[in-house]
């Protein structure tokens, strides 16, 4: 807890600069020239998800299809959320495990790349149960938190999926998250990311909130936070904690129920 506070005292007072994507963005002095940002992106390693992999985890976004409907409506209502408020850095969380975070982090990043004129990066943050690279069915060379700590660059850890999305994941679980995720450094290194990169969205998948402290200390550093529960899983107690926690720490631009089940017996996420 000590530690914590100590996170989150560090936290306030960055507050006095900004959120992590946003000053130094629009500071015209630290800008990468957009020629230059666009080799940048497109030297960043291409990869494609494998179609098992995606369609084993609900990964539905890729193209556009009736399955991706959800998604898409949620993107849409997202994203005009996020741009009338100026907002670019969204953290995806939920009140335990297993209520589709994940699921929802990689349908609405990739529904995002569908988009032409937007960048999109996507984080796997859920150190301790790291889920992206089997979603995708790739498995990166250098983990996330190596490029967090400085030992790799971002160009060379994450890769790239279509034109315009990037996704920087692990493929192996962190014993203690918690060092990594309460680093000064782990924040200096995202900042120059998104003062390089530039995206247009960045978003975060953090571990359920009820679980630990990591969400808690870093969503001070999140414009908003889209919280996911399960149908027929999570318990309203636990749905009510993590939304009230969230708050203190971030706006939340929105709720999803995940699994809902129809009267036709069909599944689907409400937003």
């Amino acid at each position: 807890m000590e530690k914590l506070q100590a996170a989150l005292e560090k936290a306030r007072n960055r507050r006095g600069r900004a959120t992590l994507p946003t000053q130094s963005l629009r500071d015209p002095d630290t800008r990468v020239s957009g020629d230059r940002r666009a080799r940048m992106w497109q030297a960043l390693t291409e990869i494609e998800p494998t179609s098992d992999a995606l369609r084993t985890n609900h990964v539905v976004t890729r193209q556009p299809s009736k399955s991706a409907t959800p998604f898409d409506i949620l993107r849409t209502k997202v994203l005009l959320q996020m741009q009338q408020n100026g907002w670019t850095s969204l953290a995806i969380t939920s009140p335990m495990p297993k209520c589709g975070k994940t699921t929802l982090a990689c349908n609405l990043a990739l529904g995002l790349g569908r988009q032409s004129g937007l960048r999109t990066i996507l984080f796997d943050l859920d150190l301790q149960d790291p889920r992206i690279d089997d979603f995708l069915g790739f498995s990166p060379e250098h983990d996330i938190a190596d490029m967090l700590s400085g030992q790799v660059p971002f160009a060379e850890q994450a890769v790239r999926v279509g034109e315009n999305v990037a996704m920087s994941m692990s493929n192996r679980s962190e014993p203690d998250p918690t060092q990594i995720m309460l680093s000064e450094r782990t924040y200096e290194t995202l900042e120059e990311i998104h003062q390089t990169y530039a995206p247009d969205i960045t978003i975060y998948d953090m571990p359920s909130i009820l679980v630990g402290d990591n969400t808690r200390a870093f969503l001070k550093n999140v414009d908003c936070a889209l919280i996911v529960a399960r149908a027929g899983n999570t318990k309203y107690g636990h749905f009510d904690t993590c939304e009230r926690e969230v708050a203190e720490y971030t706006n939340i631009v929105g709720t999803v129920l995940n699994a809902f089940r129809s009267k036709d017996n069909q599944t689907y996420a409400t937003i």
